[in-house]
């Protein structure tokens, strides 16, 4: 069992304000992943705390269809899915702090709107491109959810966003390539680092600046 007995009534309740149905689609393989039996409990776990949620377990090695169909490269992962997939995307056991960012992953994609400013929609709106955002995060840092939840706000309202969450120790070939020292720390289409938990308005105006 993942979760002791007030957690789960704390979860529970927050479950009930679940707008409509969220799959969350587990990738994991047998041998040589140490951290892929804990995400599947982790799923397992939070499907049956409510109705409106349920999950399907892949093979990383067996069912390449849904591993292609989904872009995953490295196991374990996590996507959040509802009413579409919204590229939302957890790699690594979401645990510690980042247990919260997927409690509020899940209801925000069960309501399907992102809670961002007019002016982050007219960014989105304006984007050319695709955005492809990293968070790479550690289960002791306070602040990383708060960089994770923007990145997949973002993610939930623009089709141009993907968003991913890292566990800096489960990938430290990934960390070591984006010279990960600090958490949170976001890579945005393998160029644009952003260090810290930057407030939404700062978030944009620095991807403004660096897309320009």
């Amino acid at each position: 069992m993942v979760l002791n007995d007030k957690v789960r009534e704390q979860v529970k309740q927050k479950f009930g304000s679940l707008r409509n149905d969220v799959k969350l689609i587990v990738f994991t393989q047998e041998i040589e992943c140490d951290y892929c039996s804990d995400t599947r409990s982790m799923a397992e776990e939070l499907a049956r705390l409510s109705d409106r949620i349920q999950v399907e377990v892949y093979d990383f090695q067996k069912d390449s269809g849904q591993v292609k169909k989904y872009g995953i490269d490295k196991i374990p992962a996590m996507v959040i899915e509802g009413k579409k997939d919204y590229g939302i995307r957890f790699y690594g056991v979401p645990g510690g702090y980042e247990f919260s960012s997927l409690l509020e992953s899940v209801l925000l994609v069960s309501a399907g709107e992102a809670d961002i400013s007019d002016d982050t929609m007219d960014f989105l709106g304006s984007l050319s491109q695709e955005l492809h955002f990293q968070v790479f995060v550690t289960p002791t840092c306070p602040y990383c959810p708060r960089a994770v939840i923007l990145a997949h706000n973002l993610a939930v309202a623009s089709d141009k966003v993907r968003s991913d969450m890292v566990e800096v120790s489960e990938f430290m070939p990934l960390a070591m390539k984006y010279h990960v020292q600090g958490v949170p720390r976001t890579v945005i289409n393998e160029t644009i680092i952003v260090e810290g938990a930057l407030p939404e308005q700062m978030l944009i105006e620095k991807l403004r600046s660096e897309l320009k």
